[in-house]
């Protein structure tokens, strides 16, 4: 049969409604099919828009899918509703662009199915589509399989063109991928239903790999007799590209490609359930890399993102290929091995030996553009047997031990205890209580007073309490550090910020008082916010303080931390009067260098160094280089700690302006202040 004739015979034939309008959405197109699929005649049709024929809503809706086919200029397909008269409809139709002879837009078709009620095979639309050159892959073999008919989009899928393809049989595109089994399944369902939908990998002419949706349907004459078969297809190869990569990014770190948290949760799970079967002991261990955060500050993240994944490839290099190295977070990583023992013992010695093997590939140096950086590895591990274990304990078990590791010093490994639970527990309990007495009022100053050389009192610092309910009176020592953890120290410092700003309000209204300055500690994360000058100003104002009597102290390791940020706020402070002390003077990396740029007001030295005053000759030393040092520079400077008499006679004999310890005033509540 000739191309004309099979597409005529087609159109002729087809049950599904062919529609064709103009750029203007007027009907120039109305078919039988779609006369008797809406009950209306061409006559009354042609000529006529969409607003003609149905309700506005549904209207406006096939207008913006025109809308859609004048801007893309592309063929698509779409379920839709239409209320028809005789009642709702669902359609299955494929819309798209008609082009003229010089190939510019002169309007758009429709093909569309009434799937409510028939179930004609899905891609006799295409078949219908073909009159107007869908862009869909298309081929018409006759009923032995021999290709009659493709189409341009057919050309572009597979490559093959018209006349290299037309006249044999579509298997030459077969990839060999597929079993004889797919196939012989396929030709079953289509001589039973007369329909096969699936996808397929086949060959490309030039002899890459294409991934492809397939239809095929089968064309009957009247007596039932198989005339044709036409096959539509798509090319789903960047489709299925990006679905794995999607699906590989669930699962997968982008950076190293290794296992993410997700991954290694899912075949811990899995590990538990075959250790509980098989009895033998496995381990989880964490690895978090030393000084990483150095690398990172140092020379940029993309250096430090390379030396994660040489990091990352060593560790792989170090277990076996049935162990799981994942990314955990950051420069952390976690170990799953499995297969290590019935006995605890057993286990953990050999989980200990890779943990040392880890280590060993971790301590050469990484090099990056000829730079050579070191990072060794702190090691956490626990072990599991499987018994009522579960994901997120196990996890939390490596994650303390990791931690107690790092507490340890670079490169050390612990193993999870239970006094590490214990201790958790009573964090978190510490850290429920904490937030509560926030809101409750527990937290209360008491002040310690300062004093001059000649034991006058001129001034104190505000030290924090904690009232709690069932532990009493709490030093800042029990729950500072637990504060900086969780970020309460934020809220926790504003208030102390704020009850000391109010003391310098209400000293300031007795003669016995209004000369005293009060210092009050900064922590790191308060100094770290962009706005911290403005929030301590506010504060200032809104208690009606002088800021010449408030003095902030903050300590070496925060000043070091960003020192040109440092040295900005710290000078706009004291251009506002507020004063500025160095705390724990002579702790960190003290330098006249760095302590030059600093816009000081005074400089304290530290409890650790005062102890041991006045016998050790070498501490003795040390303060007197830092008062040189400070008087100098023309700053005042204060013992801290100071509680015996021979501290203080030392003290002064060296010159030191002010003291604060037990030795002259403890830290009292106000009233007794």
């Amino acid at each position: 049969m000739a191309d004309g004739s099979l597409v005529q015979q087609i159109a002729d034939n087809v049950s599904d409604a062919i529609v064709a309008k103009d750029l203007q959405g007027r009907f120039l197109l109305f078919n039988p099919a779609a006369e008797r699929l809406s009950g209306r005649s061409a006559s009354e049709v042609l000529g006529r828009t969409e607003r003609d024929l149905f309700p506005l809503a549904q209207a406006r809706e096939l207008e913006r899918d025109d809308q859609r086919i004048r801007r893309d200029r592309e063929v698509f397909s779409v379920e839709e509703t239409l209320d028809l008269g005789d009642g709702k409809h669902v359609l299955q139709a494929v819309k798209g662009p008609l082009f003229d002879a010089r190939g510019e837009l002169s309007g758009t078709f429709v093909v569309a199915r009434d799937i409510t009620r028939s179930k004609l095979d899905e891609h006799e639309l295409r078949i219908a589509a073909v009159v107007f050159e869908s862009q869909i892959g298309m081929l018409v073999t006759d009923a032995h399989g021999v290709v009659q008919r493709v189409n341009g989009a057919f050309t572009r899928i597979t490559g093959y063109a018209a006349e290299e393809i037309v006249g044999r049989n579509p298997r030459m595109l077969r990839s060999g991928l597929q079993p004889p089994a797919f196939y012989t399944d396929m030709w079953r369902q289509l001589r039973e239903h007369g329909h096969w939908q699936g996808e397929l990998v086949n060959r490309h002419r030039d002899g890459s790999l294409y991934h492809e949706r397939l239809d095929i349907s089968a064309i009957r004459d009247a007596r039932g007799a198989v005339l044709h078969y036409v096959g539509s297809m798509s090319d789903i190869t960047r489709e299925k590209s990006a679905s794995a990569r999607i699906e590989h990014l669930r699962y997968h770190d982008p950076l190293t490609e290794l296992p993410n948290r997700s991954l290694l949760q899912d075949r811990l799970a899995h590990a538990l359930q075959a250790d509980s079967r098989s009895g033998e002991y496995g381990a989880l261990l964490l690895l978090d890399l030393d000084d990483f955060k150095n690398v990172n500050d140092s020379l940029g993240h993309a250096f430090g993102d390379r030396v994660l994944v040489q990091a990352a490839q060593r560790m792989r290099r170090a277990i076996r290929t049935e162990d799981t190295l994942a990314r955990f977070a950051g420069d952390t990583f976690a170990v799953l091995v499995e297969g290590l023992g019935r006995s605890p013992s057993e286990a953990a010695t050999r989980a200990a030996a890779i943990a040392a093997k880890l280590r060993h590939g971790l301590e050469q140096p990484f090099r990056v553009d000829a730079r050579a950086v070191s990072c060794g590895a702190s090691i956490g591990l626990t072990l599991f047997d499987g018994d009522a274990e579960e994901v997120d304990v196990l996890m939390r078990e490596a994650e303390l031990a990791m931690y107690q590791a790092k507490e340890r010093g670079p490169g050390g490994l612990c193993f999870f205890e239970q006094a590490m639970q214990v201790e958790l527990e009573a964090r978190n309990a510490l850290e429920a209580d904490m937030r509560a007495a926030l809101a409750a009022r527990q937290f209360v100053l008491h002040y310690q007073g300062q004093f001059d050389a000649q034991g006058r009192r001129i001034g104190a610092e505000a030290l924090l309490r904690w009232r709690h309910p069932v532990r009493g009176l709490l030093a800042p020592g029990c729950f500072i550090e637990l504060a900086e953890q969780t970020g309460l120290i934020e809220p926790l410092g504003q208030w102390v910020l704020e009850q000391a700003c109010a003391q310098l309000a209400a000293w300031a209204r007795d003669a016995a008082t209004r000369d005293l300055s009060l210092a009050v500690n900064v922590s790191a994360r308060q100094f770290r916010h962009a706005d911290f000058v403005e929030r301590v100003l506010r504060t200032v104002e809104a208690a009606g303080a002088d800021a010449r009597r408030l003095q902030l102290e903050i300590t070496e390791s925060l000043a070091l931390e960003n020192l040109q940020d440092t040295v900005r706020k710290l000078r706009e402070l004291r251009a506002q009067g507020v004063g500025v002390a160095l705390d724990d003077f002579g702790t960190g990396n003290s330098s006249l260098a760095y302590l030059a740029q600093l816009p000081l007001d005074q400089i304290k030295i530290d409890k650790s160094f005062v102890d041991k005053l006045p016998q050790d000759p070498t501490s003795a030393l040390i303060v007197q280089a830092v008062l040189a040092m400070g008087h100098g520079m023309g700053l005042q400077v204060i013992a801290e700690g100071v509680e015996t008499q021979a501290q203080h006679e030392h003290l002064r004999a060296l010159g030191c302006d002010a003291f604060q310890g037990f030795l002259f005033a403890r830290p009292v509540a106000t009233a007794e202040f």
